[in-house]
């Protein structure tokens, strides 16, 4: 199956192109977009990661290693789109217009940080695993049947295609042919799980076969393949033609998240030089002479004081209300939450 649906890559681990279809549409203003943006969610990652260990942020998920998946995926979107992330992808959501601030609020626990931009159509982050694909899909088909041209995405990993959700959002997109891109981040694993444990099958797009819609899979850490893809899935959905299964191979260089110890299960000493994102798009730029230093060096401090500016604000807010935990869950409370309430704050000594 890997001979059926070949890894697409525009430009190679050296930035030089190696689809010469394509040259013409390799300008340097998409370049510059797609580095540019995938600098400021890279930036993001690592400020949360230190935030986290400095005891300052929540446990968090780091994405580093999957910027072009996720920006080049985002970018290609209409602001009245629909996205429904995981709790990895807010490096997408944030590309497509998410509030920085409640990006942070979210992973310090605030209730604030689930509350979406009235701007932008962003579904709060799933923590169960492939929860929102049939939620995309129904957003899709609603759209579908308001007569809008708005399409939705679900963003998932490849330890999503092994839960019900992502077989029932398929079929359901399928059968309605709903505006939909199920959008796949294969980094190969799921938390310590590799890929080879969990399906039989060669790859993530092949799956696409049995649903009857079109599946793709393309190079996740070249940005242009990812951003050229995803305009083609877009387009279709557009026009009436239905779902795309795109599956975006990646590798993540961190952690599951903050709580986890990657050395125990997998090789950390994977290369992050050529083959990494930026590093990969900075080259082709270099290559085309496009490059501009001190642009890359101004734009790198105006998303550090982007970012600081952002964790301030954060920190002006109060630590999270425990009540969250308990309050907006259930109309009228049942006895037994209403006993869990008491007991946590019995053995708090409140």
């Amino acid at each position: 199956m890997e001979t059926t649906f070949p890894m697409r890559r525009i430009i190679g681990d050296d930035g030089r192109i190696v689809d010469e279809t394509m040259k013409d549409l390799l300008t340097a203003e998409l370049a510059w977009r797609l580095y540019t943006e995938m600098n400021r969610i890279r930036t993001f990652d690592r400020k949360a990661i230190n935030l986290q260990r400095q005891g300052r942020l929540g446990t968090y998920a780091p994405f580093e290693g999957q910027e072009a998946s996720q920006v080049g995926s985002a970018l290609a979107l209409e602001a009245d789109d629909w996205v429904f992330p995981t709790y990895r992808d807010h490096g997408a959501t944030l590309t497509f217009g998410a509030d920085m601030v409640k990006t942070f609020l979210y992973w310090n626990g605030r209730v604030e940080g689930c509350v979406p931009s009235k701007e932008r159509h962003i579904f709060p982050p799933a923590v169960p695993i492939a929860t929102q694909i049939p939620h995309a899909v129904g957003a899709a088909w609603a759209e579908q049947r308001r007569g809008t041209q708005n399409i939705a995405v679900a963003y998932f990993g490849d330890g999503a295609t092994s839960e019900g959700d992502f077989h029932e959002g398929m079929n359901f997109a399928s059968v309605f042919r709903a505006p939909v891109i199920l959008f796949n981040q294969n980094n190969g694993y799921a938390i310590s799980v590799p890929i080879a444990k969990q399906m039989n099958s060669e790859t993530v797009a092949q799956k696409a076969v049995a649903y009857g819609m079109p599946g793709v899979r393309v190079d996740g850490n070249d940005a242009f393949a990812v951003y050229f893809a995803m305009k083609d899935a877009v387009s279709r959905a557009r026009s009436g033609g239905g779902p795309t299964l795109i599956e975006a191979v990646t590798w993540r260089y961190g952690a599951h998240t903050t709580a986890d110890d990657p050395s125990k299960y997998r090789d950390q000493e994977r290369s992050r030089d050529k083959a990494d994102p930026l590093t990969r798009i900075e080259l082709f730029m270099k290559e085309r002479g496009i490059f501009d230093e001190e642009r890359a060096e101004a734009m790198r401090t105006k998303h550090q004081e982007e970012i600081e500016q952002a964790v301030a604000e954060m920190e002006r807010f109060s630590k999270p209300d425990p009540n969250d935990l308990f309050d907006h869950t259930y109309a009228v409370m049942p006895a037994e939450v209403a006993q869990q309430k008491a007991d946590y704050f019995t053995l708090r000594g409140n």
